[in-house]
């Protein structure tokens, strides 16, 4: 199986081949499954032993530069040259093979294909040896009587080294020139004996025989020779031998000295016969005579002919060749109408021009045989021949007939029309006229022949692109074929019309035939396509096969046919992509979504089914697939568009993934730390061997309703990506995701501080590569961690006190405000202070404006603040948060958070302590040029707020106390 893609394959006679020097040779070579034009080129190289890896250019069908130096002059003396059998194949002549030729033979055919693919060239060996085959036979001249014995010798012998076969023949030849040998008897290289024509009884009657006499001697023997085998006569031997191919080939043949054989005839030899090139003559034409004598020795021998007509004599040529007409005949011989001469000793002919019908009747010719020239005392006489001959008046008995061979014919089929005129005694011309349905009355010029053969095509006709090149050809005299290649469609059915003209002597006849033609059109005769496949869902690497099957109400084996594969992608990414085109002669062009099927579709045909096998499915073979046939037109492929097309159904292809292994420790934990560093442990308990992990991280918030936030998702080549409420440079430094072992993943939180308390979970994903690319398998969540402050007795007794109440303020935007964060008592000493302003945010997890640091240094976590946010008196205990030209954005629930640091050991190293919140301030902007009445009565938001001020209130106040009584449970 494989792509049913054309490949060009180059075949050359098989070797190795053994001919000797001096004979004609000839090499064939062939090229099949190419591209491009029908007319393919060829080159013959040889590689000599002496130097069996240099390529010596021999000759070129293309290139007439192509020969070396050495076979330069062969080449243009036609002792070696290519002969074409067809567009592709050839032979390669040597008209005398010399013993340099011997070598490998390579031929080499030019690329004309979209692509490589497939073999360019092959080559051959060829052996010269030495031509050792002898033949002879002593000349002599014999004169034998009729039904005398022939006993001919011949000395036939060779001494080839190969394993070679003999043939031995016996031929007669007659006159001058080769052409009139016959071959008498033959013992074939088989061992058989072989009479020629005209011996075969003889032969089987045992009056012609050859016999072999010891290792080199042939006999021939004739019983009772005839006059017909008077001439020269030659023994013929011929060496065969058999080529790897199993075909047996003449490599050397030799012919003997001729002896000359003179049969005298027994008795009187003398006869005539007369011939007519035209018994059945019209008025107008040429009558021509010829009477033989037969005679032995006949260029001795003197006659006398008589021309007769009807028994009335007309002309007389004496033993001198003087001619004598009758009287009544000599006028029209001057005027060239009769003429009468002698060719050679023994033919007479007789011409008569423009016959009439009183030309009409029984010519004899009569021959008498003379002493001598000058003796007109004949020896024999009346020897006659007659012949009848019959003139019809011109212009009648005419007949024409029209048929067809292709009375009903599908579009793209050819049409074959025939006329056939009988009785016509002049020259006849033809047109050929298409009488179309659509248009009655009207008639389209098809093609004229004119009387002396000249061809002239219809205007609709003359575009060889459309109905392929229409021939009107001439089979005999009267026999006139109209071929059209290739129909269009149902318009060019109908009656066709013949009408043929005679001329004669300035007058003409016509008679007119028509035949019936039908022509279906393919678009109507229900081209279907079905595609179907055994299996709606394969697994992964697993193969599977869509068959796209086609149907019509016409022979689809008869008709080009093309076919696209279609698909897309799932899910969808757009329209229907071209997968693969497969045209009608074979060849397939991948489309846009052929990466997807590198190395993994193969095409097969069988019918008029079309098969596509895909070689172990991958994830991006799913979705959907469709085929699109398409039926041509015999002969118009080269117009691009096709008689006929259909889609066939849409058959969805499901690939499944591997099933996912994964398991993830469920178990929930707590974590209790003072300060300081915190780890949370993910751990993967089973996973497939050479899978990869991402791991994403979650903290749930410790507060009612709190939905997860993510912190960090780290994938599976460890690239890290931070959620929103977590990628700041600050948060970023303190969150870090860490693979600690093959199965072991550990989320690590720096300087941890009371507002990271919560339960903390990772999402691992289990990732495959799967030959194309990564595919996720599964994923599964792990048990909670909970993470908890715990506070000493000595941290317990330096707790921060804070003013904790809440307050609401309302400002006007564009003034500026201070949100109050105050300490009740002073801090212990050789303790810091850090502090964070935060607003609330919907998520559950605060937005940090300002940080102070315990080292003093300054952080704004939301930059665009950093002009507007200032600290009041951080050395008195004064943390108030002072916001200058507040905006409508401004407007929130703000909070201050501490912490108390404090020096552990030597160095410059400080744990974090006690922690402590303030109460909530509640913001509301007011917009310029607006009192507070109007602001709260245009807005319902306002009023709503004030409505439920001392729900709100409330609710502030338990927040309050569940804070502090966190602070204390810790």
């Amino acid at each position: 199986t494989g792509l049913s893609a054309g490949q060009r394959v180059v075949t050359v006679q098989e070797g190795p081949l053994y001919r000797t020097e001096g004979s004609h040779v000839t090499l064939w070579c062939k090229v099949s499954g190419y591209q491009g034009p029908a007319e393919q080129n060829f080159q013959w190289s040889i590689y000599l032993p002496s130097a069996p890896e240099r390529e010596v250019q021999i000759v070129s069908t293309v290139d007439p530069s192509f020969p070396y130096a050495i076979y330069t002059q062969r080449v243009r003396g036609r002792g070696i040259f290519v002969e074409r059998l067809q567009g592709d194949a050839v032979l390669l002549h040597i008209t005398e093979l010399q013993e340099r030729d011997a070598g490998q033979y390579e031929c080499h055919t030019p690329n004309t294909d979209e692509r490589y693919f497939g073999s360019y060239s092959a080559k051959t060996n060829l052996s010269v040896i030495a031509d050792t085959l002898s033949a002879s036979m002593a000349p002599q001249a014999l004169t034998l009587s009729e039904g005398d014995a022939l006993e001919l010798t011949c000395e036939v012998s060779k001494s080839t080294a190969q394993h070679t076969h003999l043939s031995v023949g016996w031929h007669l030849l007659q006159g001058a020139g080769e052409h009139r040998t016959q071959e008498i008897l033959t013992l074939s290289k088989d061992f058989i004996l072989k009479p020629g024509p005209g011996y075969e009884w003889r032969f089987l009657e045992g009056d012609v025989q050859l016999s072999k006499v010891g290792n080199s001697t042939y006999k021939l023997f004739i019983r009772g020779v005839q006059p017909s085998e008077q001439g020269q006569l030659f023994c013929e031997a011929a060496e065969w031998i058999e080529d790897p191919d199993g075909t047996w080939k003449d490599i050397s043949r030799k012919q003997t000295e001729r002896t000359l054989l003179e049969i005298v005839s027994r008795g009187r030899d003398l006869s005539v016969d007369i011939a007519a090139a035209e018994r059945s003559l019209s008025e107008g034409d040429t009558l021509q005579l010829n009477c033989v004598v037969g005679a032995q020795k006949s260029s001795s021998r003197h006659f006398e002919m008589i021309w007769l007509l009807d028994g009335v004599e007309v002309a007389r040529i004496d033993p001198h060749g003087v001619l004598v007409w009758e009287e009544g005949y000599e006028e029209r011989a001057k005027l060239g109408q009769l003429q009468a001469f002698k060719p050679s000793n023994t033919v007479y002919v007789l011409v008569v021009r423009e016959v009439g019908l009183k030309d009409e009747g029984t010519y004899q010719c009569s021959v008498s045989e003379m002493r001598a020239s000058g003796d007109l005392q004949s020896i024999q006489t009346d020897l006659s021949s007659r012949v009848q001959v019959n003139v019809k008046p011109a212009g009648d008995h005419m007949n024409l007939s029209v048929s067809t061979s292709t009375p009903r014919v599908m579009e793209g089929e050819p049409l074959t029309l025939l006329c056939e005129v009988q009785g016509a005694t002049g020259p006849v011309s033809v047109r050929w006229w298409h009488l179309p349905p659509q248009q009655p009355g009207d008639r389209v010029l098809v093609a004229t022949m004119e009387r002396d053969g000249a061809l002239s095509l219809g205007s609709a006709y003359q575009d060889g692109r459309t109905r392929g090149s229409l021939r009107l050809e001439k089979a005999s005299p009267g026999t006139f074929t109209l071929v059209i290649p290739s129909t269009l469609g149902e318009d060019d059915g109908g009656q066709y019309r013949c009408e043929a003209t005679q001329w004669s002597r300035g007058r003409s006849w016509t008679q007119k035939g028509e035949a019936a033609v039908t022509v279906s059109s393919m678009a109507g005769l229900g081209l279907r396509a079905t595609l179907r496949s055994r299996m709606a869902t394969v697994t992964h690497g697993q193969s599977f096969e869509l068959v796209c099957q086609v149907d019509a109400a016409y022979a689809l084996e008869e008709v080009p046919m093309s076919v696209r594969w279609l698909f897309q992608p799932s899910p969808p990414a757009g329209p229907l992509q071209e997968l693969l085109r497969v045209s009608p002669s074979g060849s397939a062009v991948w489309g846009t979504a052929q990466p997807r099927f590198q190395g993994k579709a193969q095409l097969a045909k069988a019918g008029t089914s079309f098969r596509l096998h895909i070689h172990g499915a991958l994830p991006a073979h799913q979705g959907t697939y469709q085929c699109e046939v398409e039926v041509w037109r015999r002969n118009t492929l080269s117009l691009g568009k096709p008689a006929a097309t259909a889609s066939s159904n849409a058959v969805g292809i499901k690939v499944v993934l591997p099933e996912s292994k994964l398991q993830v420790a469920t178990k929930d934990s707590s974590v209790e730390i003072v300060g300081g560093n915190a780890a949370i442990e993910c751990r993967i308990v089973f996973a497939h061997n050479n899978s990869q992990f991402a791991v994403t991280w979650y903290l749930l918030p410790l507060l009612p309703d709190a939905t997860p936030l993510q912190i960090v998702r780290a994938d599976y080549s460890s690239v890290l990506e931070y959620g929103s409420e977590f990628s700041s440079p600050v948060e970023k430094s303190r969150f870090l995701s860490q693979r600690v072992s093959s199965d072991i993943f550990h989320l690590q939180i720096l300087s941890a501080n009371p507002r990271d308390e919560g339960r903390y979970y990772c999402v691992v994903e289990e990732w495959l590569w799967l030959v194309d690319g990564w595919y996720k398998l599964g994923e599964g969540a792990s048990g909670r961690t909970t993470l908890e402050f715990k506070h000493s007795g000595e941290q317990l007794l330096s707790l921060l006190q804070m003013e904790n109440a809440n307050l609401s303020i309302s400002v006007q935007e564009g003034e500026e405000l201070t949100l109050p964060c105050w300490l009740r008592a002073a801090p212990l000493p050789g303790t810091r202070l850090s502090a964070t302003w935060f607003q609330l945010q919907s998520g559950g997890r605060d937005s940090a404006l300002l940080a102070l640091h315990h080292d003093g240094t300054l952080e704004y976590p939301r930059r665009r603040l950093a002009g507007r946010l200032h600290l009041q008196h951080p050395s008195a205990g004064n943390l108030s948060l002072t916001v200058s030209g507040v905006e409508s954005g401004d407007a929130g629930v703000y909070y201050c958070q501490l912490q108390e640091w404090q020096q552990r050991g030597e160095g410059n190293h400080w744990a974090p302590g006690a922690s402590a919140c303030s109460g909530y301030t509640q913001l509301t902007t007011i917009p310029p040029e607006s009192t507070v009445m109007s602001r709260i009565c245009s807005s319902p938001s306002l009023l709503n707020f004030i409505l439920f001020l001392p729900l709100v209130l409330i609710l502030l106040l338990a927040l309050t106390v569940c804070c502090w009584y966190c602070k204390f449970r810790k």
